[in-house]
């Protein structure tokens, strides 16, 4: 079955059960098109109970962690890891050679940069450099097309205009879509008056109107599945892949998707997971933020022996970190899929030569080690950053595409040592627990605002590194931690630090600081853990919409009247 993209220009509220519950915007008839709208509303129907249930499951399982049971290998699949003759799918178009892959949001100026950046690839982030609001998600959508029909620029407040380099779209990065994950809804559409996967929405609608066009063009639709829990859930993608994939006449295996390893319970299912999606997999990565915040989120409840030092201070050499990255590459190689290195946080300052000079360093040590660990590539958040990271994994593979032969069957699986936080060396201090406060209120004030990817402090940060913020303090007092100081980390002196923090920061008439607070305190400061701070996040983004659709909708209510005066 092939569906035409012939726009609606006028969106009717509801069509074949599928209901658009979104302000309008420009060009929104571009992207829901009356057959984009049914390619979606097929793969809701065909696969939201699935989806369901796995979100049943993931509450099941860490309610089992809050009372004790530690995960583990499963024993279930163990045919799947000591079966040494499956591989997953040879490489695809375009990510034969991923030692350098740029990341960032879907806006028009950071699609412009990261596509003329030099790097490998780029991760087009719908998910935690985005915000889900309905006029982000829409546009990222309409970018990314212009982008391959080469009709996109842009021109900044201070008039500096951006365009794509003159260059063949296959000498430019590879672009691989991240979409949000199975915990986030889409509540702008609806079927049969259910809301859809976030994550469906933003694969479905890049698919169907840019998968052949990217087939066209060389390379492929390709994605990053963020936020799996385990190999369930990359089955259901892999189901869905095949669906979409049978409904758009595209061939079997045309889909490639890397999945972050960004939870613990995954940590444990890397080679099921690869198993799973194995036509249709291009590797794993160390998504190394998320990472750490599963941990605090899963065992919160558990006392000291998984409460972490300050975040600064939790690195890539923590022992539990190295476990965890070292595996990694074991699962993928021994596969033969990708293993991608985690994100380079720090960002060059043109204005701070020395702040930039540190960057540098600590990205060169980052990605050194992992180059000499074994990975195929890495990501960094600035463009300034590409050369440095090209040069590390230059100088460590030579002249050769990747290390997908290098096996690393030195390193164990080993259970013990993902699970082993507490030998992570540091210390809580009061400048650390300041730091999440301040990072956290400045971050969610951005996010708020609409921007998903914030600059604060020479590093970049995102959804993840919030969670991370905002996860330690509420477990620090929750467990009734004290600062290497002596002082006991309770809601009364956080309470006062957050005060102290705030009147620190600079205001303007229209920023968001006092509703950052509040949602800070929400996630931060309240009884009950919410799972992700997005999600009452995301109820705040709804509201907005809502007043603008309906102030869209009185203001045409008075144009006639307008008119006949």
């Amino acid at each position: 079955m092939s569906f035409p993209t012939t726009p609606t220009h006028s969106m009717p509220p509801t069509i074949d059960g599928v209901t658009v519950a979104g302000p309008e915007i420009p060009r929104l008839g571009e992207v829901l098109t009356h057959d984009a709208l049914r390619f979606l509303a097929a793969l809701h129907r065909e696969f939201e109970p699935r989806r369901r249930e796995l979100m049943r499951h993931r509450a099941e399982r860490r309610r089992r962690f809050a009372n004790g049971e530690d995960p583990g290998f499963l024993p279930e699949t163990r045919e799947i890891r000591e079966n040494s003759s499956w591989l997953v799918a040879p490489l695809a178009p375009g990510l034969e050679d991923r030692r350098v892959e740029i990341t960032g949001p879907v806006d028009r100026k950071m699609t412009i940069n990261a596509l003329n950046s030099g790097a490998r690839c780029w991760l087009a982030d719908f998910e935690d450099a985005s915000t889900p609001c309905w006029s982000t998600m829409i546009e990222g959508q309409l970018n990314l097309t212009d982008a391959l029909e080469r009709r996109i620029d842009f021109t900044a407040e201070n008039g500096k205009h951006y365009a794509l380099r003159e260059a063949e779209l296959t000498d430019m990065p590879t672009i691989i879509v991240r979409p949000r994950g199975w915990h986030l809804q889409e509540r702008h559409l609806l079927v049969d008056g259910e809301p859809m996967s976030g994550g469906l929405v933003d694969f479905g609608l890049h698919l169907f109107h840019n998968g052949q066009r990217l087939i066209d063009q060389g390379r492929g639709p390709y994605y990053y599945l963020p936020k799996i829990e385990g190999h369930l859930e990359a089955q259901l993608w892999d189901d869905i892949f095949t669906r979409a994939q049978q409904m758009l006449d595209i061939p079997h295996g045309t889909i490639r998707a890397t999945v972050l390893i960004e939870t613990i319970t995954a940590a444990f299912e890397m080679e099921e997971i690869l198993h799973a999606l194995q036509h249709h997999s291009a590797g794993l990565n160390a998504g190394r933020w998320d990472y750490i915040f599963s941990m605090i989120k899963n065992f919160r409840d558990r006392g000291e022996e998984f409460v972490m030092p300050d975040r600064a201070q939790v690195t890539m050499t923590a022992p539990f970190m190295r476990a965890y990255t070292e595996q990694l590459v074991r699962a993928c190689h021994r596969r033969r899929a990708s293993a991608i290195g985690g994100m380079a946080a720090f960002i060059p300052d043109r204005r701070n030569p020395e702040a930039t000079e540190e960057a540098v360093a600590k990205v060169r040590e980052d990605k050194t080690r992992e180059a000499a660990d074994g990975f195929d590539g890495s990501w960094v958040a600035h463009p300034d950053l590409v050369p440095i990271v090209e040069e590390v994994f230059d100088e460590h593979m030579g002249g050769i595409e990747n290390q997908i032969d290098r096996d690393r069957e030195d390193v164990v699986p080993d259970a013990a040592a993902l699970l082993d936080v507490r030998s992570t060396p540091g210390r809580i201090t009061e400048s650390g627990l300041r730091a999440n406060i301040a990072v956290g209120i400045r971050y969610v004030e951005s996010w708020l605002r609409g921007r998903g990817a914030a600059a604060i402090d020479h590093l970049m940060e995102d959804a993840a590194t919030a969670e991370i913020a905002r996860s330690q303090v509420w477990q620090w007092i929750r467990t009734g931690s004290h600062t290497s100081s002596g002082q006991e980390i309770t809601r009364a002196f956080v309470a006062r630090l957050v005060d102290e923090e705030v009147e620190r920061l600079p205001r303007t008439e229209d920023d968001r600081i006092d509703d950052a607070v509040r949602l800070f305190a929400e996630c931060a400061l309240a009884e009950e853990f919410p799972e992700f701070l997005t999600l009452p996040g995301y109820d705040r983004h709804l509201r907005q919409d809502r007043a603008a659709r309906d102030e869209t909708r009185d203001e045409s209510r008075r144009e006639p009247a307008a008119a006949v005066s």
